[in-house]
């Protein structure tokens, strides 16, 4: 029996720890365990502590919780272009602490990869990630989710949704496409090399 739409809650984030671990679950989720490796076995509390804050790319301002009967069940985690822009990598290297030498390390090693998920098309509304508990999915909370992205978007003034997936992740990409998104462009570009990322999109 499928879940009733009018009984999801969506509901913006609030700046406490608590909820920067639940954050930081459903963003690893997303995002494959990229954060825990780059990160290290710490990666929760330190994208917990980088929540709490504002004015970055994990700060408790971009994400939406959803909840049924008071339980967390999904979030997502959206921004702007210019907001990107003005983004400080200050909290994140503060709430590393003894890891910030090792982030700092791997962004040189990865750099390739942290350009192509720092540049964000001028003018677009970007995704960082929509995460769902496995036993609440296919049950219309994605849908709900990104409703509310567009909604925000089409207020913002914007006119395109992008986002950022591992060419692995199929469950994740599915998805996507099942909320509109369109595959526009692959990271690497080459036709020899493994494709690492796709960029989608999608017009509002």
């Amino acid at each position: 029996m499928g879940i009733k739409e009018e009984s999801i809650r969506l509901r913006p984030a609030k700046p406490e720890f608590e909820e920067g671990l639940k954050f930081a679950h459903y963003l690893d989720q997303a995002a494959e365990g990229f954060f825990r490796a780059m990160l290290g076995p710490d990666s929760e509390t330190i994208l917990a502590s980088a929540f709490i804050d504002s004015d970055n790319s994990l700060s408790y301002e971009h994400v939406i919780f959803a909840e049924i009967d008071k339980k967390t069940v999904g979030m997502s985690s959206s921004f702007s272009e210019q907001q990107q822009r003005k983004f400080s990598d200050e909290p994140l290297q503060r709430a590393a602490k003894k890891n910030a030498i090792r982030l700092k390390l791997l962004r040189i090693l990865f750099s390739p990869v942290w350009r192509i998920l720092e540049t964000i098309p001028e003018g677009d509304y970007y995704i960082q990630g929509i995460a769902i508990d496995p036993e609440f999915r296919g049950r219309g909370i994605g849908s709900l989710l990104m409703d509310d992205i567009e909604s925000r978007a089409k207020a913002g003034g914007f006119s395109r949704l992008s986002l950022d997936v591992s060419a692995k992740n199929d469950g994740a990409t599915r998805l996507y496409k099942r909320l509109g998104m369109v595959e526009s462009s692959t990271w690497p570009s080459s036709k020899i090399l493994p494709t690492v990322f796709i960029r989608m999109s999608k017009y509002l």
